[in-house]
């Protein structure tokens, strides 16, 4: 970290372990699994210092956006279950994935969607399981078009999870949802744009211009009624247009008492730029 005040828990840096390197750039945090030789597949820690990482941003208001990438050639190809669950390893007590998993890997995806901040995804070849539904719970992906996202969990004999169920039908329907799901259809980087499953497919040599591009837009607006825009959009998904409406107005209140609502007025009188400074 250069600055600010998230931190990191104690996380091993070896690529059998993992790691999830964190790293700030004025107002941006970058976060990066980290753990190439297994395509950046997730292990425990690492979703714990996700979780740790994402929850102390929350109530970080010096930054302004979130970055959300792997190292190397791969996004992320899910969580390790092999490492994980060693065949000479002790045996799980009963209910231990009911107890365990709500706390770790579904926290890291309940706050990547819900976290006010706004949260860019760059992602490269493999977006798999976990590591697919994280690039899905983000506000903007951006992929090279060397990328592929794909939900393998029946294909390996077990149901979805990692909130693949929600987002899925919700960005692009449930026939398509059905085939990621059921079939375990690949889908590709063109594809996912044009299904509107990512916001944008570019050539892999522009990603992190494309990106960087996203993020500086971001981390230049109007911080909170971003938040509140962002919240408010998830109330949406299952409200009626009463209860939007509603929500919207006591959205409209808060913002409105923003140092950043002032600017913008003053910048449409002025006919210039607003230089919102995200409070």
């Amino acid at each position: 970290m250069r600055s600010g005040t998230v931190s990191e828990p104690a996380n091993t840096g070896s690529d059998a372990e993992g790691s999830v390197t964190i790293d700030r750039d004025g107002a941006v945090l970058h976060l990066v699994i980290d753990r190439t030789r297994q395509r950046n597949s997730l292990t425990r820690p690492m979703v714990e210092t996700l979780v740790h990482t994402l929850t102390e941003a929350a109530a970080d208001d010096s930054l302004r956006a979130i970055h959300l990438r792997g190292a190397g050639a791969d996004f992320c190809s899910g969580v390790d279950w092999v490492t994980g669950n060693a065949a000479d390893g002790p045996r799980p007590r009963t209910g231990d994935l009911v107890r365990r998993i709500p706390h770790a890997a579904h926290r890291a995806i309940e706050l990547l969607h819900t976290i006010h901040l706004p949260v860019v995804c760059s992602v490269r070849g493999w977006a798999t399981g976990m590591g697919c539904n994280l690039a899905l719970a983000a506000d903007f992906t951006v992929a090279a078009d060397d990328a592929v996202f794909w939900e393998p969990f029946l294909t390996r004999g077990f149901s979805p999870d990692s909130g693949s169920t929600w987002l899925l039908p919700r960005l692009i329907g449930l026939a398509r949802a059905r085939r990621m799901l059921l079939l375990g259809d690949k889908v590709s980087a063109a594809e996912a744009a044009g299904w509107g499953l990512i916001d944008r497919c570019v050539p892999a040599g522009d990603l992190e211009t494309a990106a960087g591009e996203l993020l500086a837009r971001l981390a230049a607006g109007p911080t909170v009624a971003i938040g509140l825009a962002k919240q408010a959009l998830a109330y949406g998904q299952h409200a009626t247009l009463t209860q939007s409406l509603n929500h919207e107005l006591f959205d409209l209140e808060l913002s409105c008492r923003t140092s950043d609502f002032k600017e913008g007025l003053a910048a449409f009188r002025q006919r210039r730029a607003p230089e919102f400074q995200g409070r």
